[in-house]
Formats: structure tokens, C-alpha cells, sequence
């Protein structure tokens, strides 16, 4: 009881958070950065990242007939409206609610990709995606290996919200991509604008493995920017290299992937150093080569994420980068992360990786 009593809570909590949504983002710590299409990428529209979702999963929908959307509210549009439409143009059949209970969600999601379905499955926000965890690390990941690649429930894709909104304390703002990326057979995306999130859902939906998406939810209708109109993929496991330079390596993903421009503009400004920026994209797969060809180059390297610092994958990051650029740092990784605490309400902006910290991280390996 208490846990369908927490659900149906926190469901009416953050649809009345979620009309304030625009409010909160007045007053973000991060100024979104829009990129401009490439022409080549034909007819575009100009979309908040929200609605570059909902067209991932409408073309998705339309091409492939066993293709079903489902989780909690989803029928109705979904809690930040993700599925508006979906439900009235393909039916009831292929967009439908589901109880309150993640574990559920999770295995049918398993269940129907292991029959041949691609399964699209909502947890409404990741912090409740913890019930369903063995069902991901256990079943959905292991499934192909423990049947000697007989079956596999890669056509699998679970969509959760992610990360700080401005108000969403410590059951809405949580990012536990680090928590997945330990467990080998699940790949996990976390994108930065409505460019890259319509393409990488896409790829996601499609990829032969199960998929996590996690959706910074602060970016909803922050982030608008032109969306080609087409069906398109972009690649799982290759990062993006968005601000070159030459003396200090930033590397994030998500929302955080605007502090670090805001912060490469800063340290230029202020201290004359050059920053690349970098968007690792996927954290499993994550990107090597560019990484280290990165560090390799500036000799300085700072990684900032909003988990917590203790075993955030920063940690893995920045062992890796050690032990491959050893002899090409010119001084130690950094990491610029949330504190080990509970994710605050009030206190959210001194628990936040912003621009300021970063910056004084910078400070510090160019001292």
C-alpha cells in the first residue's frame, strides 16, 4: 500500500512541479548552448528536447509494427508529456498505462523484447527505478549470455527522467548512471540537447542490446534548438568533442555538458586558458580514444558530473585516463561532482557541480 500510495504521491507532486518547470529553468545554473544542424541533415524544426523525444518514439512507433510505449501514465501524455498523441495515434494496444510498480515494468519490458517485440518502457524518474534493478542487472542484461546467445531481450529500451530540475530534492533529481554502467550487457545514453537526444532514443530502440536512456529532465523545454524532421540515428559509444583547445581537458555529459562550455568561456576570459570540451554521449560504451587522444593532447583533465562523488563514474574515468596518459598529465584528474549527500531541496545550488567550481578546479591543475 505504501508503495502505490508513494507512486500515485509523487506522480501528483511533480505534475504541479512540472507546470512550474519553466520557472525553475529562469533560474538554472547552466545556460543552454543550441547547435546548429548540419545541412545536409535536410528539413528541420525548431523543438524543445521534450518534444524530440516524443518524435523519436512517433517514428519508432510508425515503422516498426511491434513497437509498444508503456509505464506509468503514459497513456495520458505522460508527466512531463513525453507521449502526448501517442495513445490516439497508435492505439491502446501499443500505448498503454502500467501499474505502479517498476519491478513490472522492467520484466514485461524483458518479457515482450525476449518474444520479438520492441519494448519501450517509461520509469517515470530515475531515482524509482531502484525496484526494477534486479530485473535489469540480472535478467535483462545476462540474458543473452546466459542462454549462450540463443535469446536476448536486446530490443529493449527503458526511458527514465534524470537529474537536477530546481526543485525535485532527493526522490527527483538523482543520477544513477554509475549504479548500471558496473553491470557488462546494458548500454546507457545520457543526451545533451533535442539534436542528440531524438537521434541517440533512435539508435537506442533499435540497437540489439538493452538500453537505458536517461533523460535530464531540466532540458525538457529548456533546450530548443532546430531537429531535423527525418528518422535518424547517431552512435552509441562515440563521444563528441564540442569546444577544442589545448590546455585543459573538461569532460561531462548531460546538463552538465553547459556548465563546462559556460566554464571553458570563463576560464579564457578570466585566466587565458584553453579548454576542450567534451560530451562523452554513452556511458557504456564509453568513448576511449577520444578521450585520451584529448588528454593526451592538453596534459590536464577535469571531470564533472551531478552524482555524488564517491563512486561516480568520474572515479572510472579518471582511473582510466591515469593509467593510459600517465606520462602526459601535467597534473592529477579532477573531478568536479555532487557532494555525498542526499540530493538537497533548498541547499541544490550549493550541492551542484556549477560553473564556479569548475572553475576553481581549473585553477588548480593549470597552478
Amino acid at each position: 500500500m505504501s508503495v502505490v500510495l508513494g507512486g500515485r504521491l509523487h506522480s501528483v507532486l511533480l505534475r504541479t512541479a512540472c507546470t512550474n518547470q519553466l520557472t525553475a529553468t529562469r533560474n538554472a545554473h547552466f545556460t543552454f548552448y543550441p547547435e546548429t544542424p548540419d545541412p545536409s541533415a535536410g528539413e528541420t524544426s525548431k523543438v524543445t528536447l521534450l518534444q524530440s523525444v516524443t518524435d523519436a518514439m512517433d517514428i519508432a512507433l510508425t515503422k516498426d509494427p511491434t513497437a509498444c510505449v508503456f509505464g506509468e501514465d503514459v497513456a495520458f501524455g505522460g508527466v512531463f508529456r513525453c507521449t502526448v498523441g501517442l495513445r490516439e495515434k497508435f492505439g491502446k494496444e501499443r500505448v498503454f498505462n502500467t501499474p505502479l510498480c517498476e519491478q513490472g515494468i522492467a520484466g514485461f519490458g524483458i518479457g515482450m523484447a525476449v518474444a520479438g517485440a520492441t519494448a519501450i518502457a517509461e520509469i517515470q524518474f530515475a531515482d524509482y527505478i531502484f525496484p526494477a534493478f534486479d530485473q535489469l542487472v540480472n535478467e535483462a542484461a545476462k540474458y543473452r549470455y546466459r542462454s549462450g546467445n540463443l535469446f536476448d531481450c536486446g530490443s529493449l529500451t527503458v526511458r527514465a527522467t534524470w537529474g537536477a530540475v530546481g526543485h525535485g530534492a532527493l526522490y527527483h533529481s538523482q543520477s544513477p548512471e554509475s549504479y548500471f554502467a558496473h553491470t557488462p550487457g546494458l548500454k546507457i545514453v545520457i543526451p545533451r540537447s533535442p539534436s542528440k537526444a531524438k537521434g541517440l532514443l533512435l539508435s537506442c530502440i533499435r540497437d540489439k542490446n538493452p538500453c537505458i536512456f536517461f533523460e535530464p529532465k531540466i532540458l525538457y523545454r529548456s533546450a530548443v534548438e532546430q531537429v531535423p524532421v527525418k528518422d535518424y540515428e547517431l552512435p552509441l559509444g562515440k563521444a563528441d568533442v564540442i569546444v577544442e583547445g589545448d590546455d585543459v581537458t573538461l569532460i561531462g555529459w548531460g546538463t552538465q555538458v553547459h556548465v563546462l562550455r559556460e566554464v571553458a568561456e570563463l576560464a579564457q576570459q578570466k585566466l587565458g586558458v584553453s579548454c576542450e570540451v567534451i560530451d562523452l554521449v554513452s556511458i557504456i560504451p564509453w568513448d576511449r580514444e577520444t578521450l585520451f587522444n584529448s588528454v593526451i593532447k592538453t596534459g590536464r583533465c577535469i571531470v564533472s558530473h551531478e552524482a555524488p562523488y564517491t563512486g561516480g563514474f568520474g572515479a572510472e574515468l579518471a582511473a582510466a585516463i591515469q593509467e593510459n596518459c600517465f606520462l602526459n598529465l601535467e597534473a592529477p584528474v579532477q573531478r568536479v561532482c555532487g557532494h555525498d549527500t542526499p540530493f538537497p531541496h533548498i541547499f541544490e545550488p550549493f550541492y551542484l557541480p556549477d560553473k564556479w567550481r569548475c572553475l576553481e578546479a581549473i585553477k588548480k591543475v593549470t597552478s
